[in-house]
């Protein structure tokens, strides 16, 4: 998609993923100087240059599986270790926190501002290695330069497209069904009062304008809402007022325990997408895609380059038994999987226009299979 919403999609979900690795080393006392370096070295794998002008190139979203892959390999970027659990736990920590904020956003271009309070966030975090510093730097101005100027509509493309990408992912996370703001089925409870976009007026007025759009009368109507007018436009510059708390750090403000999904087994209305979880089954194109994308991280031999005993296990559970519930209760990945519909066409071929349609479909797919595979290769070996 020419509007580059990958970008935007990387950024916040590597974003929620430091809020909740930094919260987890804290809680599990971690070394500051080991944890500093964790995070400092994720941040420099997802922020290398190269693989930043890779992703901001105009493309489609990758699937959810492949995302996955690309945080699992990602988070273990540096001397950090997560068993499956605890990724799995985490991705769906990330996922949710960002649909959830962008299910929030007042204005579509409010969709930038939750993006520029995590990547301000991934400065904080780096502000004392400079050559990571300047690298988050150089990615907001990148943003600036592609997003400061597009139009209200082409934001609201943006956004549909990040609510696309989240439609059927419903988990249910902790922090959020203690505030009530999600329900049991892993559905969010968005609020109808309170702060209105900036620019925008109460309700409350309605005008009548006669045929040559000039007003002519006015009436007013009560609500039962209360609402609160927002003044400030959120500023895109490097060091500006956000206005949103969208994209802020929600794990400040609670306990280390609430740092989980929900632990209720799940039912036919509450039931967590698998198919960002699965790691089987990748097809060799994607698979390409995906080692790519660690090659230009430079994250593909992590683990032979690190010492087995400088690395730190770090868990999202705070027992064993948590986390046995968790794996006991995550219902398997094939009852998620999309019903596929298989028609076999290679028998009864009466139509000669039929055959000929399905001739041009296989040579399109397979050109275009082998174009995009080369690429990649290409791409590879140049690095």
């Amino acid at each position: 998609m020419s509007l580059r919403t990958l970008p935007l999609l990387f950024i916040n979900l590597g974003g929620e993923m430091m809020y909740i690795l930094d919260q987890r080393l804290r809680a599990q006392n971690i070394p500051h100087d080991k944890s500093k370096k964790v995070l400092h070295d994720i941040v420099g794998a997802m922020l290398n240059k190269r693989f930043v002008e890779e992703l901001f190139k105009p493309q489609e979203l990758y699937t959810k599986k492949a995302m996955r892959t690309v945080f699992d390999r990602l988070a273990h970027a540096s001397i950090m270790r997560l068993n499956t659990a605890s990724m799995d736990k985490l991705y769906d920590l990330m996922t949710m926190a960002f649909k959830h904020q962008v299910s929030l956003c007042l204005r579509p271009q409010d969709v930038l501002l939750v993006t520029l309070n995590h990547l301000d966030a991934i400065h904080k975090y780096v502000e004392d290695v400079p050559v990571i510093r300047n690298q988050v730097e150089s990615v907001h101005q990148m943003l600036y330069q592609i997003y400061a100027s597009m139009t209200a509509g082409e934001f609201q493309l943006l956004r549909q497209t990040l609510l696309t990408f989240f439609q059927d992912t419903h988990i249910r996370v902790s922090i959020f069904l203690k505030d009530k703001v999600q329900n049991s089925n892993g559905r969010f409870v968005l609020p109808i009062n309170g702060l209105l976009p900036f620019g925008v007026e109460s309700p409350g007025t309605i005008r009548y304008f006669d045929g040559s759009g000039q007003p002519v009368q006015t009436s007013k109507f009560q609500v039962k809402q209360s609402y609160n007018v927002n003044t400030t436009e959120g500023s895109f510059d490097l060091k500006g007022n956000r206005v949103t708390k969208l994209g802020t750090n929600m794990y400040n403000v609670v306990r280390p325990s609430e740092t989980s999904v929900s632990h209720t087994k799940h039912t036919s209305q509450a039931k967590p997408v698998s198919e960002e979880r699965a790691s089987a089954n990748i097809n060799p194109l994607v698979k390409a895609e995906l080692n790519l994308l660690a090659h230009l991280m430079g994250s593909v031999d992590v683990n032979s380059s690190k010492k087995k005993d400088s690395s730190i296990k770090l868990s999202l559970f705070n027992t064993e038994e948590e986390e046995q519930e968790f794996k006991e209760t995550r219902p398997p990945t094939e009852m998620y999987d999309w019903k596929v519909i298989k028609i076999d066409a290679s028998k009864n071929k009466t139509s000669d226009e039929l055959n000929k349609i399905m001739g041009d479909l296989d040579i399109a797919e397979s050109s275009s299979q082998n174009s995009k595979g080369d690429d990649l290769l290409e791409l590879m070996d140049s690095c």
